[in-house]
This record gives C-alpha cells, structure tokens and sequence, in this order.
C-alpha cells in the first residue's frame, strides 16, 4: 500500500467518527471472499481491496455490539488479488422507541481507514482499546525497524562499511605484488618500534608486538584508507603510559577494549564532528609536547642511567641528578645508533643521476637499494646492535650496555579483556578498573580517531575521507586487538609513509605485515633479549623528532596571530600538567575563542542616500543572530541612530548574512524595534530571509518592516521622507 492510501484512510477515520463507525478490525480475503483472516493492519495484505463491513447497532441496554456485516463495496486499494476487508461498528446509541433495535441505516461508504487510529472493540471496552493500540504502536514500530534494517542491508551501504568487498573482486596480480612489497617493509618497521612502545607505554615488551598483527587483519576488511597501518604508536603509547599509573598490563587491555567500544559508539551515531572541535593550533601543540615528552622518556635508556620519574619536569631533574653515572657504553652507542638513522634517513633523497638525464637500469636499481636501505632503517639499526649484542654474550658472557628484557615466546591467548584483576593485595572488579583509567576512556578514543583520519588525509591523493567509516573499523581494531591483550593502537604516521613510499594499492598489505609480526613472535622472541636498550631509545627519538612541528610558528603568525594563544597554551599545558588536560585546554580556549566572535559580531556601518536624495544608515553584521551577540547588537543600533542617525534618519539593518535566529534574538529586536518606535525613527529590515521573518513574527514586535529588493528599499525611504516632511539632498 502507498503511502497516499494512508492519507485517505486518515481521511476515513475523520468521517467514521463523524458518522457513528467505529474501526473493527481487518479482514484480508482474496478476490472471491475465501478464507477471512483477521488482522490488525492492511499493510501485512499483500496488497488487496479494502472492504468496508458494518456492524448492527446495539438495543439501548446494551454497551456491546454483535458480528459483522461486510460491505461489498471495494477500495482501489487493492494488488496481486488480495482484498482486505476493513471492520466497523456503529456508536452505541439509545434508540428511538423502548425496546427497538435501532439499527438505523448502514453509515455511507467512505475511504479507507487508516490502521493506526481505529479504535476497536464495543463502547466502553478500554482493555480491548488498550490492546488494539499497543498492537497498532507495535506494529509500526516493527515497520519502522524492518524499513531501517532493510536500509542498513542494502548493497550500498555493505560495500560502503565492508570495503573489502568493493576492491577485492577487481583485485589483479600487480596490486597483490606492491602489497606484498609493502606489507613486508611495513612489517620490518613495526618490530622495532612495537619493542620500543611497549617501553614507552611502561609495557613488557611483548606488548607491543601482541598490538601490531590483529587490526592490521581487521582493517583489510573494514579499513578504508590504503596508507593508514593500524598498530602502536608513539602518542597512543604515551597516553597510555600517563593513565596506567603503573597498575599492570590488565589496564591497558582493557583501556583499548574501551577505546574500540567508545570509537563504535561514535561512528555508529556519527559523532565525528566532535573532531573538527580540534584546531589545528591545538593539534600542533599536542602532537609537539607529546613528541617531547616521548623522546624525554627515552634519554635516560639512551644513556643508560636508572632512576624512576613520570613528569615531563621530574625527568629532566632526574636526568640532572644522575647525570654522573651515565654509561660511556649505552652513550657511546646511542648516539652513533642516532647519527646512522638519520643519515640513513636522507640517503633515499641522494639523487643518482642529473635532473635532465634519464637514469640507467643500473641506475634505478642502485635507487631502489638506497630507498629500501633508507626505509628500513629501524631494523637495519636494531638487528645490527643485537648481532654484535650477541657476539659479546657469547665471548665474554655479557654485553658492555644494557639489554632489552626477555620477550615471552609464542603468540598471545585469545580471550575476553581482563575485566577483574588483582594488582598487590587489591582486587580490582570492572567498575574499579574503569574508574582507575578515568577520562582516558573518552580522551585516547577522540586523539586515536584525529591521528588516523590526519594520516588518512595526508595520503588521500584528493580523495575524500569518510570519517564515520574510519571510526567503525578504527573501533574494530581496537576491540579485536584487545582480545589479543593489545594496549590502543591507531594509524602511525612514520609507517604511513613507508606504506605510501613502498607502492601499497589496498589494505591487503596489512595481512603481510601482520603475519610477519606473529613469526616474529612464534620463532624469534628469545632473540630480541639481545636488542640494546640503547639502540631501541634511538629509533624512538629518531621517529619523534621530526613530530615538533616549530616551524608552523612562522605561517600562524603571519596569517591569524591569535591562534598562536590556543597552540602554546595546549604545548605548554601538555608539559607542564598532563597531555589529555592539555589538549582540553587548547579547545576550551578555541571554543571561548568562537563564543567571543559570536557574542561580538563585526558591524558595518555607512551612511548612503537614495536615489531621491533621502539619507539613512545602513548597518551589516557579518553573521547570524543568536543569544550572546542579541544585546551587543542593539545596543550597538540604538547608539548609531542616535549619534549618526540623530534620531531622526531612517536606519536600516541589511541582512544578507542573518541565516537564522533564535527566541532571545528576536526578544531583543522587538526590544530594539520598540526603541525605534519610542524615538520615532523608522528601523528597516532589508534582505531578511523568509525563516528569519517567521521567527521575528512570532514575538509580534511594534512595527516590523521588511523589504527584499532594492526598489522596495527606496520606496519605503521615500515614502517616510514625504510623510515626515524631509527635505531631499542634493545628490553629489
């Protein structure tokens, strides 16, 4: 049935009423009549006539009514040969004469009733009432919920949040091969560093490499940008470590269960808005304390003291304390390891032969060798160290510099998050563990989503990003992750990169990259004691060092050099204090930043004369009218039409930027235009938009004048300086 039937079944149910019929129910028949079938709702018959049926009145004892009578007249309501037959019954009624029955005559044939407003039963039957109603309302909300599921289903919508399904079958062998190639090196790059996060994050080393291979499955199939390598990261490690308070590897888990569920919940009722929330001063600000706060907690590995500090300012006094008992060993060695990755890191820019010569295949190999040489330099750096780490053990029965810890062998357990643990004599239960990470629930979810979709954008070749959809697989992830005892993982820049530069086509590269870490954790964890702690502190700082981002000072300034309040308060609050009460207070000081520029919008103020030589005022604010700026603005009119208006000039307020207003707007220019009255001075609304107008209406001011076009404008000028008796001026 279509949804214009239902608006003549609304029809019906106007006239029944006034008629005396009252809604049965309906019968579904076919054609000929044959088997009748009560139900409540025309729409579950396929598509039949809708029939009317009348039910005698009753005698004037009686509040009930007996049987039905169908009408054989049909409604045009009807497909594939089903009719459904619409019950009545007359209002109960007493009757003309003692004891008749008075039937009366059938009611007149009307339209269709509409399923949702019969009322059902016999007079003063409420309970029969009451389950006819909870019937209709259940079964328009089981429409409403088939419509939607029907929706969700679609082939478009599937191929939009299960990507996968739109490139995998068009995939050909030289997308497989450049993912293959890019999988592997991003594979390479992520054992180092995963080794190196779970440090960071104050995490048994295991840790990071148990975050580095389940959302690199799951977003193959959810993920929607090619580049993004889901795994840790430096600030998801940083955050961590700030929130764990030192409580054990349960937390963390658990704190990436959460991030995952509260990234679903975001992207399910897209919430990616909040996003746009944090500027890019604010971003900038962040994303440089967290860098140095990062490579500040590895400068005591690189040189190899001992001491336990958690603040930005605690570490560096530390660092001053012990700075005397620095190993000449781990120095020695980190800082060479520094000096190789960063020369490593430039090679892939030497330039082999001219820039007008075409290279030579020996040429473009010898590019190649460097480019791959430069890329994976993390473990070039890393397996070089735990070689001759190594080689010392086994000569001399220990190495001169500090080594990594034992990595526990073979692959982590899939199993549920941990949502009780115990850490000492305490027993922690899910609502302890939850309240113990606090605002990280809300704060590593929104800074997770930002660094992704900022990857994403990096890389997107001016392709758009569809932020919800990144949210849902970025949930994924990380509630899949958390399943194989991961801390929150996101998309890293630094691999990004390496994504992009390898040549990757699709997300399939990450089945690569994520079977290479599981035979890493398989075959080769009691390898990795060997990794110094000191080569692994360099690839860290190697990796943040180039995430201070000083050098946008420079274009802040020089184009809006407000922002730069915003972008120090967030640095200097994420170093001084805590990086998730950092970044809040950078958008807190955007947002009282807006709240300014809407309370004090720009006017524009400038005397013209018409045509007919009448001087007025023209007055443009530069934005909408809403509560906070209502006041500002009249009393900033009231001034002007006072002092340059002297009192006595038409005023009037061009609108072209006015896209809406709310209640105290239009409270405050009743006000406004009552001042105006008071004074006798003419207050013109000119183009003023049709929803604006509605909205002034609605407080019902004094005097509202309005015009839209320009000859409207000047006639309404013209016509109060004929009435006040002004004398035109000469135009110049």
């Amino acid at each position: 049935m279509n949804r214009s039937a239902y608006s003549v079944m609304d029809t019906e149910q106007e006239q029944g009423a006034a008629n005396g019929v009252k809604l049965i129910g309906f019968v579904a028949t076919d054609p000929e009549g044959r088997s009748p079938a009560e139900t409540q709702d025309p729409r579950t018959v396929p598509g039949g006539f809708v029939n009317r049926a009348y039910e005698p009145a009753a005698d004037e004892n009686s509040n009930a009514t007996h049987g039905y009578s169908p009408n054989s007249h049909q409604s045009p309501l009807s497909h594939n040969g089903t009719t459904a037959v619409t019950l009545y019954e007359h209002k109960c009624h007493r009757a003309t004469s003692p004891g008749s029955a008075g039937a009366g005559p059938p009611p007149p044939r009307l339209p269709a009733l509409s399923p949702g407003s019969g009322s059902g039963g016999g007079c003063g039957d409420d309970g029969r009432k009451g389950r006819r109603k909870s019937s209709l309302l259940y079964s328009q909300v089981e429409d409403w919920a088939e419509e939607r599921v029907r929706k969700i289903c679609s082939r478009k919508v599937l191929l939009k949040r299960v990507p996968i399904l739109s490139w995998l079958p068009h995939y050909t062998a030289d997308s497989a091969f450049s993912d293959l190639v890019a999988g592997i090196t991003v594979g390479l790059t992520i054992i180092p560093q995963a080794i190196a996060f779970a440090n960071v994050a104050g995490l048994p080393p295991q840790y990071g490499l148990y975050s580095s291979f389940m959302a690199c499955f799951v977003y193959t199939i959810f993920g929607s940008s090619k580049d993004s390598p889901i795994g840790p990261t430096a600030i998801m490690a940083i955050l961590t470590r700030e929130n764990l308070h030192g409580l054990g590897p349960e937390f963390a888990i658990l704190l990436c269960f959460w991030t995952g569920i509260v990234q679903l919940l975001m992207g399910t009722f897209q919430f990616g808005f909040l996003i746009d929330f944090i500027s890019g001063p604010v971003s900038v600000g962040f994303t440089s304390a967290a860098a140095i706060i990062i490579a500040t907690s590895q400068v005591k590995d690189l040189l190899g003291l001992h001491f336990t500090a958690g603040k930005f300012l605690d570490v560096w006094d530390q660092i001053r304390i012990h700075i005397g008992e620095t190993s000449p060993a781990d120095a020695s060695l980190g800082i060479i390891c520094l000096i190789v990755l960063f020369t490593l890191r430039k090679i892939k820019e030497f330039k082999i032969c001219g820039a007008n010569e075409n290279p030579t295949t020996g040429q473009k190999y010898l590019a190649n060798i460097l480019w791959f040489i430069s890329t994976s330099r993390n473990i070039i750096v890393v397996l070089f160290c735990s070689v001759m780490a190594f080689i010392f053990v086994q000569k001399n029965g220990s190495a001169p510099f500090a080594l990594s810890s034992p990595v526990k062998k073979g692959l982590p357990t899939l199993q549920l998050p941990p949502f009780s643990t115990q850490v000492g004599n305490r027993t922690y239960n899910f609502l302890d563990m939850t309240s113990s990470l606090g605002s990280a629930i809300l704060v590593l979810p929104l800074l997770s989503i930002l660094e992704n979709i900022s990857l994403a954008k990096v890389f997107s070749e001016g392709k758009t990003i569809d932020a919800t959809q990144e949210m849902l697989a970025l949930g994924l992830c990380n509630i899949a992750s958390s399943f194989a005892g991961s801390m929150p993982v996101s998309g890293a820049l630094s691999r990004g990169a390496v994504n992009n530069a390898s040549g990757v086509k699709t997300t399939f590269g990450g089945i690569y990259t994520g079977l290479i870490v599981i035979v890493s954790l398989q075959y080769f964890t009691p390898y990795f004691i060997y990794i110094p702690k000191a080569s692994l502190a360099a690839v860290i700082i190697a990796a943040v060092v180039f995430m201070v981002e000083f050098h946008v000072i420079t274009p802040i300034w020089r184009t809006k050099k407000i922002d730069l309040i915003p972008a120090f308060a967030t640095f200097l609050s994420c170093l001084l204090i805590r990086l998730e009460l950092g970044i809040v207070i950078g958008i807190s000081i955007n947002v009282l930043f807006l709240l300014y520029a809407s309370a004090r919008p720009t006017v524009h103020v400038e005397k013209l004369m018409t045509e007919a030589g009448c001087e007025y005022l023209l007055i443009t604010p530069d934005r909408s009218l809403v509560f906070p700026s209502v006041q500002y603005i009249r009393n900033l009119v009231s001034k002007v039409g006072v002092k340059q208006g002297s009192s006595s000039i038409p005023v009037v307020i061009d609108s072209r930027h006015v896209q809406g207003a709310d209640f105290t707007a239009a409270e405050g220019v009743k006000s406004l235009i009552d001042d105006f009255v008071t004074r006798k001075q003419p207050l013109l609304f000119y183009n003023l938009k049709q929803s604006v107008v509605e909205i002034f209406r609605g407080v019902q001011p004094a005097e509202f004048h309005y015009c839209q076009t320009e000859q409207e404008l000047q006639n309404m000028i013209q016509d109060y300086c004929s009435k006040s008796h002004i004398k035109p001026h000469n135009r110049v």
